[in-house]
């Protein structure tokens, strides 16, 4: 029998005899030193795979098998965004539709924020979540509720960066459990100190990296569309419209409105004073003029009858 026709494993044989040593020694002195453990267990996660696991090996039929397949098409992850700015008559109605359409599309609506200018228009800006696949009828759904004023689309690839996360949690993961491991063979006090605090710092990357990949999850399943509303001013809503009898009577109706509206205030600011000069007449004519002493008007005076002589005088200047 030629031993050149058998295959020679030394690297993972030299490892398991390594291991098997290193525990009957541990074993042999009454408990041992968690020394001893640990490089027990780095000889078995260095140790190579064994003949029979490696895909070239006899024995790995279904291994080679899986191997030989063709590989599956990778799955990519995008980051969708867009913004839209529509100009629309009635801003609470289009808000409301807005809702409705994300609600049904089985999305969400997100911040909020309303305000009015000095027009009095009305401003809202909202943002919306929406799945990735009702993404495009959303937003042609919301472009159409009014007039487009502006409207922004962007895709960001983040395939690789969600493959690193996914790939630095499994390791990150197996590192957790290698250390809860070695504190569970561990003996010394001052072993189980050093390795509480290795698991300590491992698990809070690992939940640093657990929160990393949430959030690419979230922002690649759900689309993020930031949608404005904008009312529409009444000057701009007319001003293609040229103007009629009935406008024309609108703005006679107002401008007479208007004169009512001065002629009121007008007279709002004269009633004090003409209360106060209505009072005063009406004591000069009740308390004052009647206490006033009345002046008596003279006797005449009786005429004189001339003399005798005198009316001679005055029929020969007659005659």
């Amino acid at each position: 029998m030629h031993t050149s026709s058998f295959p020679r494993p030394l690297p993972a044989l030299a490892a398991v005899l390594l291991a098997g040593a290193l525990a009957l020694t541990g074993c042999s002195s009454g408990g041992g030193d968690s020394g001893a453990d640990s490089a027990a267990g780095a000889a078995k996660e260095a140790a190579p795979p064994a003949a029979d696991d490696r895909p070239g090996a006899a024995g790995g039929g279904a291994s080679g098998a899986k191997a030989t397949a063709p590989p599956k098409a990778a799955a990519t992850h995008v980051i969708r965004t867009a913004s839209l700015t529509v100009q629309v008559e009635d801003v609470p109605k289009a808000l409301d539709e807005a809702r409705t359409t994300v609600e049904n599309a089985g999305g969400y609506v997100g911040d909020e924020d309303t305000s009015r200018d000095e027009d009095g228009r009305e401003r809202t800006r909202l943002e919306l979540r929406v799945p990735v696949d009702a993404y495009q009828d959303v937003l042609d759904g919301l472009e159409g509720a009014g007039k487009l004023l502006h409207r922004g689309a962007k895709a960001q690839d983040v395939t690789d960066q969600v493959v690193d996360v996914e790939s630095r949690v499994k390791s990150q993961r197996a590192s957790v459990a290698r250390v809860r491991e070695l504190m569970d063979r561990a003996t010394k006090l001052s072993d189980v100190v050093t390795l509480e605090g290795e698991l300590s710092s491992r698990q809070t990357e690992l939940e640093a990296l657990l929160a990393q990949q949430a959030s690419l999850k979230d922002r690649t399943s759900l689309a993020t569309i930031t949608l404005s509303l904008s009312g529409t001013h009444a000057d701009e809503a007319a001003e293609d419209d040229d103007p009629g009898f009935t406008d024309a009577l609108a703005g006679g109706w107002d401008a007479f409105l208007t004169m009512l509206r001065w002629l009121a205030v007008a007279l709002g600011a004269v009633l004090p004073f003409a209360v106060v000069a209505a009072l005063l007449a009406l004591v000069w004519l009740r308390v004052v003029r009647p206490r006033l002493p009345r002046r008596t008007a003279p006797a005449p005076v009786p005429a004189e009858s001339p003399s005798p002589a005198a009316r001679a005088e005055e029929t020969g200047a007659r005659d």
